[in-house]
């Protein structure tokens, strides 16, 4: 997964054009590189499933 993938993810949940997506646990790290440098970081909420994928929604405010 290369960052510009990861961004339009991203923008499509912020802009809610999707309502969550679920990652992989091979594709994590790549992903979460790309994620903590966004300005609405605190904004996603990352669910944690079985097997190591996380599941990431947008939230309307951000979190603590």
């Amino acid at each position: 997964m290369d960052k510009e993938e990861v961004e339009t993810l991203l923008n499509q949940l912020a802009n809610r054009e999707i309502d969550e997506f679920t990652i992989t646990k091979d594709r994590f790290l790549a992903f979460q590189l790309v994620l903590v440098k966004r300005e609405d970081f605190k904004h996603f909420r990352g669910i944690a499933k079985h097997g190591g994928e996380v599941t990431y929604q947008y939230m309307d405010e951000q979190r603590s």
